[in-house]
């Protein structure tokens, strides 16, 4: 099969974690076909994190909100069937659908590709749109790792994993300046992420505000709270209840500059969400604070030492637990900053 395939079409548009956890495979594939060409999908908002990356031929927007209004406004209508009609002059040779659901599956099989990858058990039924199904197992509770599998199905070689980000320097000078705005050292700072799409994976603000006095005080760090616009109260929350200055970037940063804020940082504290993971793949300091959902399946990838959670290898192949013993609750602010300690004697 390899030698045949030279045209291939990633359909990863969300979530940013989990986008972040699709990057080894995409390096996987293209150390296995460096003359191919390659394509992902990708929503509109995460597009940002891909431009130019050098293991990229194109980069393909999925709206998924203007597309959603497909049966009902022309404008949307129209954009889905120019999208279905680029996918299908893309001629791919094989189409690997890393998402997982009825829309994108759906995708794969309107390109016209005749092999199209997927996980064996997926929601939504989008299982029967594959040509080829991968199942995960013990081998593969990692999304990595299992990411890894679908993409050996096709390259049938083993790569070592690693996550490759495109270099932004204009990106990395904008956030200098930002820091140094805010009297932040650019080489001395920590960064907080209390923010989350779902409210349950929030560590309380509270225990944020007691960290940061903590880690001010004993590492003499700058503290940076950074999330989305619609995180400004989370981060607000905490400013109030901590005794040490927090400085707000929450919707201050493009997605590239939240890439290089991170990479600089001496220390990121984060919940299970999209920039926590970023922090991991870039190998800075990192606690990721776990709760319902499973850390064996999106830890920060051989860094266990990184994870503070309730049982977080005891949970099985289930990617979330509605048991009330792993709400996010039950992590302790002396449970967090003993990592913390540990992460900034390495």
């Amino acid at each position: 099969m390899p030698e045949t395939l030279q045209n291939f079409l990633i359909i990863k548009p969300s979530s940013l974690g989990d986008i972040i956890l699709a990057l080894p495979a995409l390096t996987a594939l293209r150390e296995s076909f460096p003359d191919a060409k390659i394509s992902w999908l990708i929503r509109p908002d995460f597009a940002p994190l891909l431009k130019d990356h050098s293991h990229l031929t194109d980069v393909i927007i999925f709206d998924r909100e203007l597309l959603g209004k497909a049966w009902f406004h022309p404008h949307a209508f129209y954009s889905l069937v120019s999208l279905i009609r680029r996918l299908r002059r893309g001629k791919f040779d094989a189409v690997i659908d890393l998402q997982g659901l009825f829309r994108t599956a759906s995708l794969a099989w309107l390109s016209g590709c005749k092999k199209r990858f997927g996980m064996a058990n997926t929601r939504e039924l989008a299982h029967i749109f594959y040509t080829h199904k991968v199942d995960q197992d013990v081998s593969c509770i990692h999304l990595v790792d299992y990411y890894l599998k679908i993409i050996q199905t096709i390259a049938a070689s083993k790569t070592k994993v690693q996550f490759v980000f495109p270099r932004d320097p204009v990106a990395a000078d904008s956030i200098n300046s930002l820091l140094t705005s805010q009297a932040v050292k650019p080489d001395n700072y920590a960064v907080f992420i209390p923010g989350s799409a779902h409210s349950d994976k929030c560590w309380p603000a509270q225990r944020f505000a007691a960290l940061a006095d903590r880690i001010a005080s004993q590492f003499q760090l700058s503290i940076v709270a950074a999330g989305t616009a619609s995180e400004r109260d989370i981060v607000e929350s905490i400013k109030n209840q901590a005794d040490v200055p927090i400085v707000d970037l929450a919707g201050q940063t493009a997605l590239s500059e939240l890439v290089a804020l991170l990479k600089a940082a001496r220390l990121v504290i984060s919940n299970d969400t999209g920039p926590g993971h970023i922090a991991a793949a870039l190998g800075v300091p990192l606690v990721m604070i776990f709760g319902r959902s499973n850390p064996a399946r999106v830890a920060p990838y051989s860094r266990p030492q990184c994870v503070v959670a309730v049982e977080p290898d005891g949970r099985g192949l289930q990617p979330d637990s509605s048991d009330t013993k792993y709400h996010i609750n039950k992590i302790t602010v002396d449970e967090v900053y003993q990592k913390v300690c540990e992460q900034m004697s390495l």
